[in-house]
């Protein structure tokens, strides 16, 4: 029959009682990037079935003929009826016109793109800047720059991270006959549209 170890003389933690902990400890760190982090982030939700409006600040519809090149605006999604749900960080995304180099010329939906302005390294929020020379998504807190046509971080702490957590959520669009843009009905997963404030895989 074996003896339970006898505590430290000085009162603190006996070898054995540390190396249990010191395994435990090296247990969960390493299953700890196995774990769906995004599950418990606060995705936003009420999308729906239905494809809705990439509705501009002024509260027009976005519009292909109208909407500038090189242009960006944040807009709400899902958009409610209660202004503070809208004001929430999950539920800010980045719609962008790009540059004539990347597309932007084009009056289809492939000229557009629309990310979670909720920045992947701390959660600040992000925007586009479109001057010459920039034409990327720069966060103000640490410098994560994002590419407009994919969304990946390509520079600061964001680009460090490991797939998924180094691409920006996006969001699918498509436009009417009239120019109109919409946005599809999202799957916030990594393998879809992806996971605010988590990222997704790029495919």
């Amino acid at each position: 029959m074996s003896k339970e170890a006898a505590p430290s003389r000085d009162g603190g933690v006996s070898r054995r009682d540390f190396l249990k902990l010191l395994a435990a400890a090296g247990t969960v760190l390493t299953f700890t990037p196995f774990v769906e982090w995004g599950k418990f982030l606060p995705n936003p939700t009420g999308g729906g079935a239905q494809k809705s409006k990439v509705e501009l600040p002024d509260g027009s519809q976005a519009n292909v003929k109208t909407f500038k090149v090189n242009h960006a605006e944040a807009i709400i999604f899902p958009k409610s009826d209660d202004p503070v749900l809208n004001k929430e960080a999950f539920r800010t995304w980045q719609f962008i016109r790009l540059p004539k180099e990347l597309g932007g010329d084009k009056n289809d939906a492939s000229a557009f793109r629309v990310y979670s302005m909720v920045c992947l390294h701390l959660w600040c929020l992000w925007k586009y800047w479109p001057e010459e020379g920039r034409k990327r998504g720069e966060c103000p807190c640490h410098g994560s720059l994002y590419d407009p046509l994919t969304g990946q971080a390509f520079a600061g702490p964001a680009a460090l991270q490991s797939p998924p957590s180094n691409v920006l959520p996006n969001l699918d669009l498509e436009v009417d006959a009239d120019g109109n843009i919409w946005i599809k009905p999202p799957n916030f997963s990594v393998n879809g549209n992806g996971v605010v404030g988590f990222g997704r895989y790029i495919t």
